[in-house]
């Protein structure tokens, strides 16, 4: 019997829970929550307009939620890439073209991103990504703050850049 995505979700981040005293940046990797997008019964609204998806849904749709979205991201940039996204799949299962876009997408933009079949495909991915010494960097050294660019005055609006000091 083969696992649900979901289980094999709860394992990698099981995984990644005892990982993080080796690589640090494991602390940031986290879910997207895409699964409430599932259908439910199709039925009628007041306007007469067919409804498709649950009341859930229908929240999440509103905040942002989008189809296709990679199920895990680790915000940490290594080597070329700006981070890394998964989608995670069972060993069976295929990414929908939704997820493919998205993929590619992200690729373009500079993101290393994988679909992994199974939670030790995408172990695997993450610590190649990582890096298999264990030498990551630390997110920030305790005795400096995390400083920020300032924002270049070219690329803000008109008002904006007048109220900017320079």
């Amino acid at each position: 019997m083969s696992a649900s995505e979901h289980q094999e979700q709860v394992a990698l981040f099981k995984w990644a829970e005892y990982g993080v005293g080796r690589w640090p940046a494991l602390e940031l990797l986290y879910a997207i929550p895409n699964g409430g997008m599932r259908p439910s019964k199709e039925r009628t609204n007041k306007r007469g307009r067919t409804v498709r998806y649950s009341v859930e849904a229908q929240k999440l749709r509103a905040e942002g939620v989008k189809s296709g979205v990679p199920d895990i991201c680790l915000p940490v940039p290594r080597g070329p890439y700006h981070g890394l996204y998964i989608e995670l799949k069972t060993r069976r299962g295929r990414p929908s073209e939704a997820q493919r876009q998205w993929i590619a997408a992200l690729r373009r933009h500079g993101y290393r991103a994988e679909v992994c079949r199974g939670w030790e495909a995408a172990r695997a991915v993450i610590e190649d990504y990582l890096g298999t010494e264990g030498g990551a960097v630390p997110l920030a050294a305790p005795d400096r703050p995390i400083t920020y660019p300032a924002p270049r005055p070219e690329r803000l609006g008109e008002r904006q850049a007048k109220r900017m000091p320079l």
